[in-house]
């Protein structure tokens, strides 16, 4: 386990489901100390109701999220180059976080997480899809920081 950053940066394909779930249950589990962050490549989508939903079921509020893409947070004022991690939850949105930070000295991981837009045929099956992704979010980040700080 590694020592929690000063600042992260979780992204995705849209913000809208994978790094909102990351940057929340990030936000719950080790507290105020790290500054933690989402974007994605577009934002072309809402937060996913789904999302909402299974995150809610431990307790990680997402509703008032709003999709953000790369180009918004640096509109925005959020410098790219302040960020000690970055980490992408996507195959497009490692390839953009690598290109947006081959000038600067920062840190990027992938960690593969399965995206459950377009799972399962029923409500129950599609929030079964989700608890996977929220549940494998979790699993990298214990695996990553340790037990959560927080609770």
């Amino acid at each position: 386990m590694k020592e929690l950053p000063q600042s992260v940066l979780f992204c995705c394909d849209h913000n809208s489901v994978r790094s909102p779930m990351a940057e929340g249950i990030m936000k719950k589990f080790y507290g105020t100390g790290t500054y933690v962050q989402s974007a994605g490549v577009k934002t072309d989508m809402e937060i996913d109701g789904f999302s909402i939903a299974v995150c809610q079921e431990i307790g990680v509020e997402l509703s008032r999220h709003r999709s953000r893409s790369f180009d918004e947070m640096e509109r925005w004022g959020d410098d790219l180059s302040s960020f000690d991690l970055v980490v992408a939850l996507s195959p497009t949105s490692r390839h953009q976080a690598l290109e947006l930070t081959r000038f600067f000295h920062i840190d990027v991981e992938y960690w593969p997480i399965m995206d459950p837009t377009g799972q399962g045929e029923s409500r129950a099956a599609k929030l079964d899809s989700y608890r996977q992704t929220r549940d494998q979010i979790i699993r990298h980040l214990t695996e990553r920081w340790g037990d959560p700080t927080q609770t």
